[in-house]
């Protein structure tokens, strides 16, 4: 029988914080990300729209920010997240890098998805005199369809694990259980439970986002 100190009241208030905390950074870093990938393949020589100039400012920006981890990542923006929100502890404060994070992550996911739709189905769109907006939005986002499912479902576990790390600087969540307990006081059911915790969360999402995507190519 393990020894805590923790309450089930706890873990409860813990695991919607960090629904919270996921919930709104993917809200919007999916709104941003779609657009930036979008962007990107609409943008890039030979593309729909060839824009160089737009494609060379966002690609190395977007691989700038991938390429910093994100417990770096959330320290070096504690002024702009306490610019933004006023403070760079708690779980609004946490939303700010966590958006930031995952923003580019899902701009290239978005890009990988798109690029996948084969140059026939746009050559057919073309032919038939659609408007780029309309290759896009007709032709090119349902065929990527379950491909950006699959995409958002990546996106959406990368993102608990970031949360979870966010609990190093002070944000809520199950990342915080973690710490403050699991490690800082040594208590091995609070560690345990929480990783059981994320262990079924991801579990149960990326289940979800599998059938999701099978049900949409099946139609």
């Amino acid at each position: 029988m393990f020894d805590t100190n923790i309450t089930l009241n706890q873990f409860v208030e813990a695991i919607g914080e960090s629904f919270y905390m996921v919930g709104m950074s993917l809200l919007i870093g999916t709104i941003f990300g779609a657009i930036f990938g979008i962007l990107i393949v609409v943008t890039r020589p030979g593309g729909i729209i060839p824009f160089p100039i737009v494609y060379m400012i966002l690609n190395p920006i977007i691989n700038t920010i991938r390429s910093v981890p994100f417990i770096i990542l959330i320290v070096a923006l504690i002024p702009f997240t306490r610019s933004i929100v006023g403070t760079s502890i708690g779980n609004n404060a946490a939303i700010v890098p966590l958006i930031i994070f995952i923003t580019p992550f899902i701009a290239r996911l978005v890009e990988n998805s798109l690029l996948e739709v084969g140059p026939g189905i746009i050559e057919a769109a073309e032919s038939m005199g659609a408007t780029p907006f309309q290759v896009i939005w007709h032709f090119i986002l349902p065929e990527a369809f379950a491909s950006l499912i699959l995409s958002l479902t990546t996106a959406t576990i990368s993102l608990i694990g970031a949360s979870a790390m966010a609990g190093v600087v002070g944000a809520g969540g199950v990342g915080n259980i973690a710490i403050v307990y699991g490690y800082q006081r040594f208590d091995s059911f609070a560690m345990f439970s929480t990783v059981v915790i994320l262990i079924i969360i991801v579990q149960v999402i990326q289940s979800t986002g599998n059938k999701l995507a099978r049900m949409i190519r099946r139609n």
